[in-house]
């Protein structure tokens, strides 16, 4: 047995453990009784992914922080079960894939494809209720919990919800191997990726240059080499924010011929800046599962609060553990990244650091939308680059909250949104979300500043 197995073993670890730690965010069922029936039907229900995905994730990741691959990891800030449709699911990988061939094209490099969807289906809120018109009820957190119509019926969390995730989850990982296996990512075939709503996109032609291009170099290696395999499909993941603990627990797993245990709803999964308490139940149930994890890092968080959790989280420093995303806001990343940056490298931490330069630029507008304005979002990822640059660090991928959904609900961009033009097609039901053209905007901003600093 290897060191890390032995570490494993000495953890004095369970699935269960966390339930003796404060669990913040977690809802308040009503029935004991109702939410343990739920929880014993999820556990004999079959994985969502294996053993083995996850660990070749974490060699992959592990590779990321080697600076031999790049992160694009994105989808949806809340998954909805209305939203388990075929068409939703193929664009919102469309878009996923047409950003990793920009970055493939011009970062010369492999990118490594992670989803954050198949189980985003919860989310932290900054208050337990919500009170309309004298009314108070639950706060709504997410279709695995409960609906987000204002009635006590709709607000009451739901243990069999956990179960409605799991089937909803478990159709979209079907649906996504599918594609993928059926060649829908091949390169030979890239008019597969199309979005038809985006045909006289201003970035249209940049992008369609870029596959033509793509497309004469591949033709041209096959007529040396003949037909290249490694083409006509990819690798890809799945992530979600592990929040609600009964439902990881759920599917937490050992499996033959392999030691420890495996959350097998995901094969990487986080924790939220509301949530990553180094004495909290969640830091306590990740410190056990044999997954890569990634920790979201925000603008509170000191260098005396990080590498406790680091240590906790990744004891034996173990290659591809432990990812650390950072959303500190336009404003504030210049002066609260640098000083995490410093300690870490400092004391020799082994992490793949990324950028998730939505979280830290939300605002309201003055017409009660929830909004990001893309300017605010560039300036994050562009100085996000440039101060690991200055501290001898790599940012070696970004987190995104997009969909390929025709939606207005980031500012700006390559059609100049406006704050008149949220109403016109905002379809989240948390968090702004960037659209097909934006995301692809950030894809070549990556390239261009990459290829600036290289």
């Amino acid at each position: 047995m290897n060191q890390a197995a032995r570490a494993i073993e000495q953890l004095n670890w369970a699935p269960t453990s966390w339930q003796q730690r404060v669990a913040l965010q977690q809802p308040q069922y009503e029935d004991a009784a109702e939410l343990n029936q739920a929880i014993s039907e999820l556990s004999g229900l079959p994985p969502l992914v294996t053993s083995w995905e996850v660990l070749a994730l974490k060699q992959a990741l592990a590779e990321a922080q080697q600076g031999k691959r790049f992160l694009l990891q994105g989808g949806d800030c809340a998954e909805s079960f209305a939203d388990c449709t075929s068409p939703i699911i193929s664009n919102r990988l469309k878009v996923l894939l047409q950003m990793s061939l920009v970055l493939v094209h011009g970062l010369k490099q492999p990118v490594l494809r992670v989803g954050r969807f198949a189980g985003q289906y919860a989310k932290p809120r900054s208050a337990d209720s919500e009170t309309r018109d004298g009314v108070t009820l639950p706060s709504f957190r997410g279709d695995v919990v409960n609906g987000p119509e204002f009635t006590a019926e709709a607000r009451r969390p739901d243990p069999q919800r956990l179960i409605r995730a799991h089937a909803h989850s478990a159709l979209t990982m079907n649906f996504v191997r599918a594609l993928i296996d059926g060649g829908f990512a091949d390169l030979h075939h890239p008019e597969y990726w199309d979005l038809a709503w985006v045909e006289h996109s201003p970035l249209a032609a940049e992008y369609r240059r870029m596959v033509a291009g793509i497309g004469d170099s591949l033709r041209f290696m096959e007529t040396l080499a003949g037909p290249i395999a490694g083409f006509t499909r990819v690798d890809f993941f799945t992530s979600h924010e592990a929040l609600l603990l009964h439902y990881e627990q759920a599917l937490t797993r050992q499996v033959p011929r392999h030691h420890g245990w495996f959350n097998l709803s995901t094969h990487f999964p986080w924790i939220g800046m509301r949530t990553a308490a180094l004495d909290g139940a969640h830091a306590e149930y990740f410190r056990g599962i044999r997954n890569p994890i990634a920790v979201k890092v925000g603008p509170s968080v000191t260098p005396e609060q990080l590498l406790p959790l680091i240590d906790a989280l990744n004891p034996e420093d173990e290659p591809g553990r432990l990812t650390l995303i950072h959303r500190m806001g336009h404003e504030q990343i210049a002066a609260k990244l640098p000083p995490l940056l410093d300690a870490v490298r400092r004391e020799g931490r082994r992490v793949l650091w990324v950028a998730d330069p939505m979280h830290g630029n939300t605002e309201s507008t003055s017409n009660g939308y929830k909004t990001r304005r893309f300017d605010n979002i560039r300036s994050e990822l562009d100085q996000a680059f440039d101060i690991h640059a200055a501290a001898g660090t790599r940012l070696g991928g970004v987190h995104l909250e997009l969909t390929g959904e025709d939606v207005t609900e980031c500012m700006g961009g390559a059609r100049d949104l406006s704050e008149a033009d949220l109403q016109r097609a905002y379809k989240s039901m948390v968090d702004p979300r960037l659209n097909y053209e934006q995301s692809l905007e950030l894809a070549m901003l990556i390239v261009r500043k990459s290829g600036r600093l290289s």
